[in-house]
């Protein structure tokens, strides 16, 4: 639900507060390595619409198992050298490309209704793109063991909801736009699933 008036906003604000459930907050290690894995997940969210005008302006597929698989892999790999499970690691990023590829499903999907994708200078995905997408990556496998102890916790999935709450409120992002929903759908392999 996007609110278009800030009475509605704020009522609304309060009262999903009072439904929410107290979440005991994580030891501030966890927290702050959670607020940087949210922060990281969002900045590599945000090349999504790059990456979706390249797609668009070479017509390549939007889905690339070879490249996931490399992806997932290097995690992996820079994960196990951290003492990190690997299957969770490998959960936390195929997480983060589903994300991805959402965002350029739903760009992609405007800007063929629309007839054309917005005016921009051409996008060169392994050049200008993959370089951005590798320091997120660096950002998050830097708070991953900070944040693993999540994952066993009853509450993980409200402590991520939360933290990702809070970057929406920092930065006046509304909840339930693409990039709200992308974010939650990044961070869902933190718990697992």
């Amino acid at each position: 639900m996007v609110c278009r008036r800030l009475l509605t906003c704020v009522v609304l604000g309060v009262w999903s507060s009072l439904m929410v459930p107290a979440v005991a907050a994580p030891p501030a290690d966890a927290a702050d390595s959670l607020r940087i894995l949210v922060e990281a997940s969002a900045d590599r969210l945000a090349l999504a619409r790059q990456v979706a005008l390249s797609k668009w302006d070479s017509g390549a597929a939007v889905e690339d198992g070879g490249r996931e698989a490399v992806v997932i892999m290097s995690a992996v790999s820079q994960g196990e050298g951290q003492g990190l499970e690997r299957i969770w690691v490998a959960g936390v990023f195929r997480a983060q490309i589903e994300a991805n590829k959402l965002v350029q499903y739903g760009l992609l999907a405007d800007w063929n209704r629309g007839g054309a994708a917005p005016d921009h200078a051409p996008v060169d995905l392994v050049r200008d793109v993959r370089p951005q997408l590798d320091v997120a990556q660096k950002a998050m496998m830097a708070a991953l063991p900070g944040v693993a102890s999540l994952r066993t916790r009853k509450s993980c999935r409200a402590e991520v909801a939360a933290a990702v709450g809070d970057y929406l409120y920092r930065r006046q992002l509304p909840a339930g736009t693409l990039d709200a929903i992308a974010l939650d759908r990044a961070l869902a392999g933190v718990c697992g699933g």
